[in-house]
């Protein structure tokens, strides 16, 4: 599917980059007051409060696991007409005692039940449906897991930090032709070999598929965010440090206050830098009388259920929501 190339690593590059930020605030007074004003300026609460329905307490982030649902929305020109649905969802889930972390990649095209309407659609939808509290809901309960957090973040986010840096140092292993992030075919060319990449060209190399496997892409991408998380924190990065907080401004909103932010700095300050266990979906896509859908393996459902609930220290069954009179279409 062509939306999937928009992956865990591009909608997690914002929240990174902020803890980032955050945790070398702390030697510096002029940015600790500058990255509490963006954290309180894009910080916005769910309907439902600072709560899981399906968490007896309110969770700590500091001394208790968590999960984080980052939320793309692409506020292209392109796609301004329409109501804004999500382009990317990805669940993260921190383990705070071994400070490991993963992350699940739910398709966007996941055929799923919407609380807000009360019937089936594609799990995308939820977000026109309802906004962030929709598409919460509707995660929770397709996967029995409580969302605690979430962070909304808008596609340029990663083009503009890239460029606010000064761009990237990265050795591309092979000469490419991609599209740019308005889509545009062809628009970007790169050239194998050692350069300096900006926002559109990261991002490219970063989302082409064409010439390895989705395996290769994978630790590209990875590679990709530790030299961005490396830079940023660079001098060059510090000094660019308030254009990153305005891309960060305008471009995200979460729940997640100041002091929680900065709590998650050991996930990606550890030795051997930030990594994550990134988890799919498995299922197969097809046409219905509605329309082009992701069908979920329900067995695929349970697994990926049972290990994030692992990975949450939830070890009994969590008490799943009053199941809807008619979940058919």
């Amino acid at each position: 599917m062509i939306r999937r190339k928009r992956t865990v690593f591009i909608w997690t590059i914002v929240f990174i980059v902020l803890i980032g930020i955050g945790a070398a605030a702390g030697y510096a007074g002029y940015l600790t007051d500058q990255v509490k004003e963006t954290a309180t300026e894009s910080h916005q609460e769910l309907d439902r409060g600072g709560k899981s329905d399906k968490r007896t307490e309110e969770v700590n982030p500091a001394q208790d696991h968590t999960s984080v649902l980052f939320i793309g929305v692409d506020d292209s020109e392109k796609r301004s007409e329409t109501t804004s649905r999500s382009d990317a969802l990805i669940l993260a889930t921190f383990n705070e005692d071994d400070k490991s972390i993963k992350m699940l990649d739910i398709p966007r095209d996941s055929l799923t039940y919407i609380p807000e309407v009360g019937y089936e659609d594609k799990i995308a939808h939820a977000h026109a449906f309802g906004g962030v509290d929709a598409s919460v809901e509707t995660v929770e309960r397709m996967l029995d897991v409580p969302v605690d957090y979430y962070v909304r973040l808008n596609f340029q986010s990663f083009v503009e930090i890239v460029d606010s840096i000064g761009g990237i140092t990265y050795d591309v292993p092979y000469e490419l032709t991609e599209q740019n992030s308005s889509d545009q075919a062809g628009a970007i060319e790169l050239d194998e070999g050692t350069q300096t990449l900006n926002g559109e060209q990261a991002l490219a190399l970063a989302r082409t598929r064409k010439q390895d496997s989705d395996l290769a892409r994978g630790e590209r991408q990875m590679e990709i965010i530790q030299q961005i998380f490396r830079e940023a924190m660079s001098s060059r990065g510090l000094n660019n440090f308030d254009d990153i907080l305005a891309s960060v401004n305008e471009h995200m909103s979460t729940n997640l206050t100041f002091d929680e932010m900065i709590t998650f700095k050991d996930y990606f300050l550890q030795k051997e830098g930030f990594t994550f266990d990134e988890m799919q979906l498995q299922g197969e896509g097809g046409f219905t009388g509605n329309g082009w859908y992701y069908q979920l393996d329900e067995e695929s459902i349970q697994e990926t259920t049972d290990q994030l609930k692992a990975h949450l220290g939830l070890e009994k069954p969590l008490a799943s929501e009053e199941a809807p009179e008619d979940d058919s279409m």
